[in-house]
């Protein structure tokens, strides 16, 4: 294990790993879990209200459905499939049952801090909305060193998990299917973003609009035909996920088994990247759009992590786990001998899984799912280090040149090794989520306060 990896392994197991927990658990004691109760609510008040919703956006603003799609666009990014897959890897089955229960208390999470993202967002110069947890934190708290150290790091985890990790996986997935250099792939993925990010947030929407369905229709209907085709594992498969979430040590296929705390921390920490709850960078997307209330963009809030973990990474997992294609007792060995290569885990794995059904086929269509997924967040994560800037200096003229080191990440991350991508976006995401998790722990009353209201007024 090199120094990152030590580094993000400390911070997260226990630390992070449990404020998350606690800020989902907290936030859903105090809504009566209303995930689960209001489980029509929300779903009415989000998907529900699609036929409602207007067409067009105000300047430099965008509609509640391009928000959804900025949004999704940067969570349903390469966690979704290359992310799943490492943290089975590295966490064992167990990592999936965890990143469940992120996920379930990552709901009220969501709700909590967009709410609070449109509740305090502020009008920028250019005509739009800037919000997020930077705002609040300063607007609401008066804490301006927290709102500051938040803009920091999500300028540096637009770098890394934001333009490295995507671009990583893009150029892995497209080496091994297609046998592209991968610098070469870098370079023609920056200019891919770069055409879309230099017409600023409304052309970002617009294309994820248009994008995000595409992809997610792929994927999924390629993933669960995958996992139909395996159809008698998937009881073995889901009792191998529970077994070794909850056993110390379970033993798998003559392995000596993963322990628990591995399955805790990857599958966190996994949950927390592909569905960004308690982060706060999928909050400024929120911030951006047109909306009659700020309780309405935390039900869009709360189905962005339904949708982006408990569907999509679910869909990701069975496949990976029905198919056979993960082997518990090779995957520790190479762990514990220091021999894993980028072959053993995350997209290739991904596609060895799809390859048992489609054959030859199954890499290229990973290698297409990962190449939308990643560009669509490339396009996401692009915006947020934009906003981070912005408060962090007060200077938007430095816009245009953190677009251009934007994609030069993009470029560098292509190139890199894979661990330690991941490693680096796993700190970065976790100092940028403190501030913003002690906010949403002493702000939340005030947010779930809002259900109460649309309660009278149905």
């Amino acid at each position: 294990m090199t120094i990152i990896e030590r580094i993000a392994d400390s911070l997260w197991r226990p630390w992070l790993l449990g404020l998350f927990l606690l800020v989902g658990l907290w936030c859903s004691l105090r809504s009566g879990f209303f995930q689960l109760f209001g489980f029509g609510t929300w779903i009415k008040g989000s998907v529900g209200s699609l036929f409602s919703q207007k067409k067009k956006a105000s300047r430099g603003s965008l509609t509640q459905i391009q928000a959804l799609a900025t949004a999704l666009a940067s969570t349903i990014g390469t966690g979704s499939i290359a992310g799943v897959a490492t943290a089975i890897f590295f966490g064992g089955p167990g990592a999936v049952f965890w990143m469940w229960v992120s996920a379930l208390l990552g709901l009220m999470t969501s709700f909590v801090e967009k709410t609070l993202a449109v509740k305090y967002r502020s009008h920028t110069p250019e005509g739009g909305w800037e919000g997020g947890p930077m705002v609040y934190l300063e607007r609401r708290l008066g804490w301006k060193g927290a709102a500051r150290w938040f803009s920091l790091w999500c300028i540096l985890a637009s770098l890394t998990g934001g333009a490295m990790v995507q671009s990583n996986s893009i150029s892995a997935a497209l080496h091994t299917s297609l046998g592209l250099p991968r610098l070469a792939i870098g370079i023609v993925t920056a200019l891919a973003v770069g055409a879309v990010i230099l017409g600023g947030i409304g052309r970002v929407g617009r294309v994820s609009e248009k994008l995000v369905p595409a992809m997610a229709a792929l994927f999924l209907t390629s993933g669960l035909a995958v996992v139909i085709a395996h159809r008698e594992n998937i009881l073995p498969a889901l009792r191998q996920i529970v077994t070794c979430a909850l056993t110390p040590h379970a033993a798998l296929a003559g392995a000596a088994g993963y322990g628990v705390s591995s399955a805790l921390r990857y599958g966190v920490a996994r949950g927390v990247f592909t569905n960004e709850a308690g982060v706060g960078s999928s909050a400024m997307a929120h911030a951006a759009a047109d909306t009659p209330s700020p309780a309405q963009e935390g039900f869009w809030g709360m189905f962005e992590v339904f949708f982006a973990t408990l569907v999509v990474c679910t869909v990701t997992a069975l496949a990976l786990l029905t198919s056979g294609v993960y082997d518990p007792a090779h995957a520790l060995n190479a762990i514990e001998q220091g021999t894993v290569t980028n072959q053993m885990t995350g997209a290739p794995l991904a596609a060895l899984a799809f390859s048992t059904l489609f054959g030859p086929w199954g890499k290229h269509i990973v290698a297409l799912c990962l190449l939308l997924f990643a560009y669509t967040s490339l396009l996401g994560w692009s915006y947020y280090g934009e906003r981070g800037l912005a408060h962090l200096t007060g200077e938007p003229r430095l816009r245009r040149p953190f677009r251009l080191v934007f994609l030069l990440a993009v470029v560098l991350g292509s190139v890199g090794e894979l661990t330690q991508v991941w490693a680096l976006s796993d700190i970065c995401n976790g100092l940028m989520a403190l501030p913003n998790l002690v906010a949403i722990l002493l702000l939340a009353p005030e947010a779930i306060s809002s259900l109460k209201f649309l309660h009278l007024s149905a």
